[in-house]
């Protein structure tokens, strides 16, 4: 466990969050992109939850194909941004008009990955240490 999340809950987690990605940067290519996922993450208080309940039924290796493919997803929607639009503050109101998407990338995924990634890392050592 992890907190209240077993692994595949985290993972879960992670995969609603790479899906949220890729929705934002498909629709900042075509603004006419449906996001029903990003709609929720910014509405929904109780959006990882909610994200986390929609994927239990899933096996653990259906949630990881899960995250890797929104994953691939958002590298590649990223790829075909100009590296102008990474900079340009504003871009996700939502998010704060004094922010870029980089700021957002760093603190909302890179640190958040790097956060998960530590407690999972504890529980594997606590795991074979038991």
């Amino acid at each position: 466990m992890v907190g209240i999340w077993s692994l595949k809950d985290v993972v879960a987690h992670l995969a609603s969050f790479e899906e949220v990605l890729a929705e934002i940067l498909a629709s900042l290519r075509d603004a006419s992109t449906s996001t029903p996922t990003l709609e929720q993450f910014i509405h929904n208080p109780d959006f990882n939850n909610t994200q986390v309940a929609q994927r239990e039924h899933k096996t653990p290796a259906g949630i990881l194909a899960q995250y890797q493919d929104w994953h691939r997803q958002g590298l590649e929607q990223i790829a075909q941004l100009p590296e102008a639009k990474l900079k340009e503050r504003g871009l996700l109101p939502w998010y704060g008009a004094e922010y870029d998407l980089e700021d957002f990338l760093v603190y909302s995924y890179y640190g958040h990955k790097r956060e998960h990634s530590a407690q999972i890392a504890l529980y594997k050592k606590r795991l074979a240490q038991a």
